[in-house]
């Protein structure tokens, strides 16, 4: 189940991001090959090998793709992201997530609650699953940012597991957001302060946080992606958000 949602996830991520801008990775008819990187995981069922793979086949420009990799662990999930950085994916039947970074990545850190997060450059994508445990993540970015969809969050109130509390129905005051669509909201999370962008492994710094919420499925399932790249990448992020995933589905 968690494999299934996490490769419809990758689809809802590509195929949204790049609808909603009205920029379709393959519109230009060009594409550049990107090297790929296997990441290793580690989750419910035990570690998982980094995957081998081919060079990948983006629409993009070939002054970006000179920096870019492809990175992807075995369960099915990838992401555009700096040639030369570190990755690892977590999962279990709450969802995945994929974490790339320029440092080496500690994955016992991972999965200690008392870890602050990266506190530098950082690229997270994330999938919870609606009808898992993942709900809770789920129904909290509803509550920010969702307001159509607010039924699901009365529901998983209804269970009297979290408080009412815990799910706030405003979005987060200094969050600059962009709604693309009914189920899609890009964000910018200021430096130094908590938002959209801190609902993630990534820390607090003096850096903003910038990123994507997508809802797909009848659950509804979450997407977000989460980055904060380094000032001499800063012209990428636009590549990583347009086509995050790109036919990860079809591997």
């Amino acid at each position: 189940m968690c494999s299934q949602v996490i490769r419809v996830a990758s689809l809802a991520l590509s195929l949204a991001v790049s609808l909603a801008v009205g920029l379709h990775a393959q519109s230009s008819g060009a594409t550049s090959q990107i090297p790929f990187v296997g990441c290793k995981s580690d989750g419910q069922v035990g570690p998982l090998a980094s995957p081998k793979g081919k060079a990948k086949a983006i629409g993009i420009s070939s002054g970006d793709a000179d920096q870019l990799a492809y990175y992807k662990a075995e369960n099915g999930f990838g992401i555009l992201a700096p040639r030369g950085w570190y990755c690892f994916s977590t999962y279990g039947s709450n969802g995945s997530s994929l974490f790339v970074s320029p440092d080496p990545i500690n994955d016992k850190e991972l999965f200690t609650s008392d870890w602050k997060g990266f506190s530098g450059p950082a690229i997270q994508v994330s999938v919870a699953a609606g009808d898992t445990s993942g709900r809770f993540t789920v129904a909290k970015t509803i509550a920010r940012v969702f307001p159509e969809r607010m039924e699901f969050v009365r529901d998983v109130v209804s269970e009297g597991i979290e408080p009412a509390s815990s799910f706030p129905t405003t979005p987060y005051a200094t969050d600059t957001l962009q709604r693309l669509g009914k189920n899609i909201v890009e964000f910018e999370t200021p430096a130094s302060t908590r938002g959209l962008g801190t609902q993630s492994r990534l820390a607090i710094n003096s850096s903003p946080i910038r990123g994507v919420v997508i809802l797909f499925g009848e659950e509804p399932n979450l997407v977000q992606l989460s980055m904060r790249l380094p000032s001499r990448y800063q012209s990428l992020g636009r590549a990583v958000m347009e086509t995050a995933d790109q036919n990860s589905d079809k591997e």
